[in-house]
């Protein structure tokens, strides 16, 4: 079956951060779906056509949940004043050497997929600029408004992905 996850991630609890946790509840919105509580992932609500969680950071465990979908969209927010606003991109998976930290970027986590299962869903990031990462839960305004703009673009991927007829992509090995 042809079926896209959305990762949202980052901390609700850091204003701009939790920027992730807005768009995937307008998405959810859009696609007539129960909007996430806060103390609810979206991980035990696994098994639709498109399904969309929202977690603090990602990790190893997401590995066997990831083989099971033609695409994974990662929503999360940036700091990086040389990209754009609203920034979209293709994931591929990329390992990288292991480095002691729990942080887990969206192409190492498909390059885990890869690695044990032998495929992985094709990867998009969308992701935000962030302008405030004090404690607090309210978005900058800035970062606000560019949360309908970033369902949008979701939905664009999602429609664009399927008519292309994405599937599952088979791993090759690059070394050598």
């Amino acid at each position: 079956m042809d079926r896209s996850l959305i990762i949202g991630f980052g901390n609700i609890d850091r204003a701009d951060d939790g920027v992730a946790w807005h768009i995937v509840n307008s998405l959810r919105r859009r696609l007539g779906e129960k909007r996430l509580d806060e103390d609810n992932t979206g991980l035990e609500e696994l098994g639709s056509h498109v399904d969309s969680v929202f977690l603090t950071q990602l990790a190893p465990e997401l590995i066997d949940t990831l083989a099971g979908y033609c695409r994974v969209i990662f929503v999360d927010a940036h700091i990086d004043e040389g990209m754009d606003d609203l920034y979209c991109s293709s994931v591929p998976p990329e390992s990288a050497p292991p480095v002691l930290s729990h942080h887990v970027t969206p192409a190492m986590l498909l390059a885990l997929t890869c690695a044990l299962h032998g495929r992985a869903p094709a990867g998009y990031l969308v992701s935000v600029r962030g302008y405030d990462f004090d404690f607090g839960r309210g978005l900058s305004a800035r970062s606000r408004e560019l949360v309908e703009p970033a369902a949008c673009k979701i939905l664009q991927l999602l429609e664009d992905s399927s008519r292309k007829g994405e599937t599952l992509s088979t791993c090759t090995d690059k070394s050598g």
